[in-house]
């Protein structure tokens, strides 16, 4: 029951703090669109985003192998391999760390434009 009530009290103050630095996140490198992203949204993005991108990328690939059947025989392979497998592997294998735009490198990302 004491752990349970200490692992409470910590996930609360976890969930406070977050919001705190929420309130404040132009402060830590966060925008909408980012040009030159900072310390903290390349770590958050190598940390976390990255990681969970390429187990999407995974569980989307295994999907798309269980749905190919059913795909090849209704005619829209093409489209489910684009959503389940390579829209997520571009997502997170073909974009600068930390940037919001899927391209290479910056220098890319800003010949696009």
């Amino acid at each position: 029951m004491r752990l349970l009530r200490h692992t409470t009290a910590m996930l609360a103050g976890l969930l406070l703090a977050g919001s705190v630095f929420a309130a404040d996140s132009a402060a830590f490198g966060y925008e909408e669109h980012v040009e030159n992203p900072g310390i903290f949204a390349m770590v958050g993005d190598l940390v976390i985003a990255r990681p969970i991108g390429a187990a999407v990328t995974a569980v989307g690939a295994a999907a798309f192998l269980v749905s190919l059947p059913f795909t090849a025989l209704a005619g829209n392979t093409a489209e489910a391999g684009q959503e389940l497998v390579v829209r997520p592997g571009r997502e997170t294998f073909m974009r600068c760390l930390g940037c919001t735009k899927t391209g290479y490198g910056r220098k890319q990302q800003q010949e696009r434009l």
